[in-house]
């Protein structure tokens, strides 16, 4: 890190320019001249003046240090990718092997290592050059960071002195993704490839597991771990992590112990495939159909209609199938369904529920079961945890067949839950393995976990409710709703953990930048709206809290703490309009519409395309910053 210097007067600006540049790197101590009050100089004795010199000299020899290796960063097809971000952290904080792209002096002298995602910052704002255009320039070499100005341009954005003043150089970097889309910034972080000698681990145990339970659904079930981690509503007698409002009931059982999710191979319970639909009232969602399927037979032993309790705002036909018509039949309460969905799930042997993102169902009837199989969580996501897949898609990758395509008529709860049952069955015939993507992947934070110095205390501080996404697996979780909450939480975890990541949005969202992004089964969101520029004021207004936040928290680090700070990617609204225009045709296609009959604005050409493509490249471009606190 490279230290602020004051500012100067007008006369001597040049002077300051040419010296600040000069001490980039702290003056050693005792090649100081020290004078008096008087002016006088004290010289120091030869033997004195050496010995402060040598411990000096010592004392500097184990300060970490980052140094771009720029050989290795011209030699790379593409900028420093994210998963390049990844390494370097569990380099600083375990014992995982060096990056190639920059060098770690002293890297066992690092004490914490806290990272930084703060989309939003760009090049124009910290006044870097653009990136090279020409064929003989490369736009992945490291930008040399310039200090910040002495008199800031009348109504221009004041940039973040903090970053200008503190680190040397700026390395682009790649967000993750395809010619069409950028892929999740977080997802490519936390998550990276297991080491060989836990891809073996692996293999034994899944070896040994086949061996001792072969072609049974039962070891599918999921662990009492997996529900907690997932949000399932957890019985008493199986954990004491959910406290259960009025209205809810769990599942009755004959015996209680740790084998209970986990039955004997001896043991044959009945599996259920349920699905559960809503609709909206005045008090939220309520149920509105439930319906079981027996595993083995495929015959319904329970389709059922609930009568609201409150009026109903919205039927959510589109995505739950329920109409006005069909509800006003319904004659079953809400405390009659779950009484008769409790009493099959409490037999004997307790049976097995069989759901996608069943903890949704479960929270709709406010029923808690310990025993559950989750196609979301059996079948994985192409991109990897700890991204889930849909359904629908499940359905036509693996059993090669469309479901939810109804178009406006919604889903079929019976369609659904036969989905996960046929899912199952192919599971069960074609090994742990079928449906699977990226197996030989894992959470930062298991890794962390194997560290041989032993397990890196890790905290992640961030917006909503990181537990139940990108920090499930870390020591400490601190959700916040602000970026002054992310920084208090920052500053009030760094003693006490090794690693921590945060992430500060607000200079995003007033850039807008953040738009709402659509979950399973709901509403989808609408379309961005079109790219504007950011009032100057208000950009003025995000960078000087961004900068006093950064300053407060650099202050509270403790000394050799590596700072890592990313922004992940550049604008993406072009590229998701882009992307918006593009699902709309096809939709409009799927339904039925020849391209002839749209408008000029809702058709998609080739001219579109290429610029999807531009726009992508331009959305995945980022900045990194890298550097460590001497003192």
């Amino acid at each position: 890190m490279k230290r602020s210097q004051p500012a100067s007067s007008d006369s001597d600006r040049a002077e300051s320019a040419h010296a600040s540049k000069r001490l980039k790197v702290d003056l050693d101590a005792g090649e100081k001249s020290k004078h008096d009050e008087e002016g006088w100089t004290k010289v120091e004795k030869r033997k004195s003046k050496k010995q402060r010199k040598s411990e000096s000299k010592r004392a500097g020899a184990t300060i970490p240090k980052f140094m771009y290796a720029k050989g290795e960063i011209l030699r790379r097809r593409e900028a420093v990718g994210i998963n390049d971000i990844r390494e370097l952290v569990l380099h600083l904080a375990t014992d995982a092997p060096p990056p190639s792209w920059v060098r770690v002096e002293n890297s066992r002298s690092v004490t914490k290592v806290v990272a930084l995602l703060i989309p939003g910052l760009t090049p124009d704002i910290l006044a870097l050059p653009p990136l090279p255009t020409s064929a003989t320039s490369n736009p992945n070499v490291p930008l040399a960071v310039p200090l910040p100005p002495v008199d800031l341009p009348e109504g221009g954005p004041p940039g973040v002195p903090f970053i200008s003043s503190t680190f040397t150089y700026a390395c682009p970097t790649r967000a993750p993704g395809d010619q069409t889309r950028m892929h999740s910034v977080l997802n490519a972080f936390f998550q990276g490839p297991v080491t060989g000698e836990e891809r073996k681990r692996r293999q034994a145990e899944r070896v040994s597991s086949e061996r001792a339970q072969g072609k049974s659904p039962l070891r599918y079930l999921l662990t009492k771990e997996q529900m907690i981690e997932n949000g399932y509503p957890m019985p008493s007698y199986l954990a004491e992590t959910f406290e259960k409002p009025s209205g809810w009931v769990e599942t009755k059982v004959t015996t209680i112990d740790d084998v209970l999710p986990a039955p004997s191979t001896g043991e044959i319970p009945r599996i259920y495939a349920m699905d559960c639909e809503m609709c909206m009232t005045d008090e939220g969602r309520q149920l509105a159909r439930v319906c079981l399927i027996d595993y083995t037979s495929g015959i319904v032993v329970y389709d059922q209609l609930v009568k609201p309790e409150k009026p109903v705002v919205d039927y959510l036909t589109r995505w739950s199938g329920i109409t006005a018509e069909a509800l006003s039949t319904a004659t079953a309460t809400f405390d009659e369904v779950q009484s008769h969905v409790l009493s099959v799930l409490s037999a004997t042997p307790t049976p097995v529920l069989l759901g996608h993102s069943l903890e949704s169902d479960l929270n709709a009837l406010k029923i808690c079961h310990p025993r559950c199989i989750d196609t979301a969580i059996v079948f994985h996501h192409p991109r990897g945890r700890p991204l889930k897949p849909g359904l629908a898609w499940l359905t036509k990758k693996w059993c090669g067949r469309e479901i939810q395509n109804r178009g406006e008529g919604g889903h079929d709860p019976e369609e659904d839950a036969r989905a996960c049952l046929d899912l199952l069955k192919k599971k069960v015939d074609n090994g742990p393995g079928f449906g699977e993507f990226k197996v030989d992947m894992e959470s930062i934070f298991e890794r962390m976990s194997r560290a041989r110095q032993g397990t890196v205390r890790s905290a992640v501080v961030d917006h909503g409710n990181p537990s139940a996404w990108h920090g499930q697996k870390a020591t400490s979780c601190i959700a916040c709703q602000t970026d002054d909450e992310v920084l208090d939480g920052l500053v009030s975890a760094v003693g006490s953990h090794q690693f921590l990541f945060a992430r500060l949005t607000a200079l995003a969202d007033a850039r807008g930048w953040i738009t709402s992004k659509s979950v399973n089964d709901g509403p989808e969101p609408a379309p961005p709206p079109p790219t504007t520029d950011t009032s100057p004021t208000e950009l003025r207004l995000a960078l000087t809290a961004l900068d006093a936040q950064l300053r407060k928290l650099y202050a509270a680090l403790p000394a050799r703490t590596a700072l890592v700070i990313f922004t992940g990617h550049a604008d993406p609204r072009r590229m998701s309009e882009l992307n918006a225009r593009k699902a709309a045709f096809e939709g409009a296609l799927k339904m039925g519409k020849n391209a002839e009959d749209l408008g000029m604005d809702c058709r998609w050409t080739t001219a579109d395309g290429r610029e999807l493509e531009e726009e992508v490249e331009k959305a995945k471009r980022g900045l990194l910053f890298l550097g460590i606190k001497s003192g």
